[in-house]
Order: structure tokens, then sequence, then C-alpha cells
């Protein structure tokens, strides 16, 4: 079973069906965290992205997953490129992007993929794909969906760290 050291979030793939649900949840709840700050693009330290750069990441996340699991629908064991989050920092120029357009497009791109994630029917969750980050490697369409909240969760801490009040983690 995956789990990640940084933030403590468990792969449980027998929970898959439910990531849409969660990853809606997530995502209004980092919406709020952009919402509530003065200038939501500011990096709490210069190497750390600032919350309104983990919104638009997560965006991109859910759009780009969106697609896999379209893809996966389509065609027998797709492999996906690598989506270039690192570059789409500065390509996208993610930190001068208007914080309440990206809250809109973060819902809807949320919305979407939860619907995506809701149409698969028993036999899809267990499709299998190549996924190729962070080595390439077969999976489930379960792992994808599961690994997608974890995404969102994972970064909903990050951009906590931007909150008055909390200190940027190391």
């Amino acid at each position: 079973m995956d789990h990640c050291e940084s933030c403590g979030f468990t792969y449980e793939l027998d929970r898959a069906e439910g990531a849409g649900e969660r990853i809606l949840a997530g995502v209004m709840e980092l919406n709020e965290v952009v919402r509530m700050l003065d200038d939501p693009a500011v990096r709490p330290a210069p190497a750390t992205w600032s919350p309104l750069e983990y919104l638009c990441h997560v965006r991109d996340v859910l759009l780009v997953q969106r697609e896999r699991v379209l893809q996966a629908r389509r065609e027998e064991l797709p492999s996906f490129a690598p989506m270039g989050r690192d570059e789409r920092v500065e390509h996208d120029g993610y930190a001068e992007q208007d914080p309440e357009d990206v809250i809109r497009q973060a819902a809807d791109a949320a919305s979407m993929f939860a619907n995506v994630l809701a149409r698969l029917g028993p036999e899809e969750w267990e499709r299998r794909v190549t996924y190729n980050f962070p080595t390439p490697m077969e999976r489930s369409l379960r792992w994808v969906a599961v690994h997608t909240v974890h995404e969102v969760e994972h970064h909903l801490g990050d951009a906590r760290q931007g909150e008055p009040g909390q200190t940027p983690s190391p």
C-alpha cells in the first residue's frame, strides 16, 4: 500500500468510489484558504509555492487526471506522460493568475473530474494504465482516483502553510 511520508496520506484503494466527494470537499477547502489571504500569490519561502500556485497546480492536476481516466476508458493500457508540474508554474504564470478565476476553475475541474469518476462501472475501476510519475508503473483507475485525492489533500496542507499564524514545514 502506498503511503506519503510527508503528509501521512495512505492509499486505501477500497475507498476509490468516494474519491469524487473527497476531491470536491478538498478543493472547497483549498479555495477558502486562497480566498481568505490578502495576497495568496506570496510564497512563504522562495522555494515553496504560494497558496495560489498550489491551487493552480491542483486545478491542472484535476484536468489532466480527468483526461487520463477518459483515455483509459477508450484505450487498453494507455501510458500517461508526466504533466510537467514544475514547468507549469512558470509557463502558465501561476502567480500572476486572478485568484477568483482560479477558485472558479478549480471548483469546475473538481466537478468535472468527480463526474467522470461517478460514471465508472465496477469493472472499469480495475482498468490498467501506465502511470509514469515518479517512475513508470502499471496502476488501476482505482489507484488514479485515490492518488488524485492525495494530490488535493496534500496540497491543501501545503497551501495552509501560507495561512496567517502557520509556519512552513521544512
